[in-house]
């Protein structure tokens, strides 16, 4: 038989072929797409060596027939590709805040599952002809799947792809956010046509590798779409570098409870409810969203996050979740800006009957941060003297006014050294025994209206 009709008769990898490139240009994407985060990255890493092993096991094999040792070492990118898949299952577990769930379990059959992809190679190179006659392909000869041989191949690849799947099903079981819920449903989707890929005849293993692929692909693009909106919205009301934590780290890494030393900024509106009751639903609903995007800009060109809204009501800390060393100076200077940036919103809003105004209360002082709530809702909150304080002072201040408390100046020496600060007259605040010391910051435009 000359070569060509050697070659004749072997079977047509080109379905495999395309099956490689898809995977690597899956893996390039991925990586490509959003190389800070570490789910990225092991999502990468499991579709580059899902490509190499289909390569070399199926092209490289049925084309060229290397030997068996070598063929038994084209098991380890099979391995690789096992264990970087349940790496990024572990991973994005780590993101989901788990409650008060036990997550060891979880984590520990995730490891198990890893430890045997090993053992798989580990065969494999020990008996490379044994994977060959008795694993791949194994549903077209029904005779070896009671084989010893057969099972110390599937078993390890079989409990390798049980443990995942368990993985992902305890993790939704803690309620994860709709994009990451719909990535693991995809995941859990491919999962078993991958594990098919092993023991289907040659001619169907491209088949089952990628509808894989397209069910993954599917449920990873809506993931990536819906984290761009949530990006998106995360960008208005958190600074861009807590955004970022979240993102690659995830909810509960970077929403931590801890005491700190930051600066609250309250402020609301002024004659806001009468306005509200005089005008149009649609109306109050458009003055509202210009306010929190005035607001919402404000507050990512420093670096602060905003913790609620509240009607006309907007608290926002500077130093928490990532820690600011000139809280205080940042948000004076916040708030200045928001009060600037505010005044515009009401202005246009106002009518002849209806003004509408600005106040502000600024306050510093050691509060706890952290992430409370349920493990289906969770809410960041601040709880300290501070922040009750800012709320205080915020009702205290009339229209264009902002209000500082004493300690807020004392950890801002820009606020002590430029002399524009209007001591004020200390007052009775609820919840404190003695009246509160407090200063206004005026701007040029009550300046003016004061001349």
């Amino acid at each position: 038989m000359n070569r060509a009709e050697a070659l004749a008769t072997l079977p047509d990898v080109t379905a495999h072929i395309l099956v490689c490139l898809v995977a690597l240009g899956m893996a390039l994407a991925f990586i490509s797409a959003d190389r800070q985060s570490p789910t990225s990255r092991w999502l990468a890493a499991t579709f580059a060596f899902i490509g190499i092993a289909i390569d070399l096991n199926i092209v490289v094999t049925v084309t060229w027939g290397p030997p068996l040792w070598l063929q038994g070492l084209f098991a380890i990118p099979e391995s690789l590709a096992i264990i970087a898949l349940l790496e990024w299952i572990y991973r994005v577990r780590r993101t989901v805040p788990a409650g008060k769930l036990d997550t060891r379990t979880g984590d520990i059959v995730l490891r198990l599952g890893q430890g045997a992809a090993i053992l798989y190679s580990v065969a494999a190179i020990t008996v490379p002809a044994w994977r060959n006659d008795f694993f791949y392909g194994a549903l077209g000869r029904p005779d070896t799947l009671l084989r010893f041989e057969f099972w110390l191949f599937a078993a390890p690849v079989f409990f390798a792809g049980l443990a995942g799947v368990a993985s992902m099903l305890l993790l939704l079981n803690r309620r994860p956010d709709l994009p990451e819920r719909i990535r693991v449903l995809a995941m859990l989707g491919a999962v078993p046509f991958w594990a098919a890929s092993f023991v289907l005849p040659i001619e169907f293993t491209a088949i089952a590798m990628i509808i894989g692929e397209v069910i993954l692909f599917v449920g990873a693009t809506q993931y990536h779409v819906l984290q761009g909106q949530r990006g998106q919205f995360m960008s208005r009301f958190l600074s861009p570098a807590v955004a970022e934590l979240v993102r690659t780290r995830g909810l509960a890494h970077a929403m931590q409870e801890s005491l700190q030393e930051i600066t609250v900024v309250c402020c609301d509106l002024r004659g806001f409810t009468p306005y509200a009751q005089a005008q149009a639903s649609s109306q109050v609903l458009r003055v509202l969203r210009e306010y929190y995007d005035a607001v919402g800009v404000v507050v990512a060109d420093y670096g602060a996050t905003i913790k609620d809204f509240a009607g006309d009501g907007v608290l926002i800390l500077v130093g928490a979740p990532l820690a600011q060393d000139d809280h205080a100076r940042v948000g004076v200077e916040l708030a200045r800006r928001v009060r600037a940036s505010v005044r515009d919103v009401v202005r246009r809003a106002s009518t002849a009957q209806h003004t509408l105004g600005i106040g502000v209360g600024v306050a510093s002082g050691p509060v706890t941060v952290g992430i409370i709530g349920s493990s289906g809702r969770y809410e960041y909150t601040a709880v300290g003297p501070a922040v009750n304080l800012a709320s205080r002072l915020c009702e205290l201040a009339r229209d264009g006014e902002v209000l500082l408390a004493a300690d807020t100046v004392a950890h801002c020496s820009a606020c002590r050294d430029n002399g524009e600060l209007e001591a004020r007259h200390a007052v009775a605040v609820k919840g404190y025994a003695e009246p509160v010391a407090l200063f206004n910051l005026p701007d040029a435009m009550t300046l003016a209206s004061a001349a």
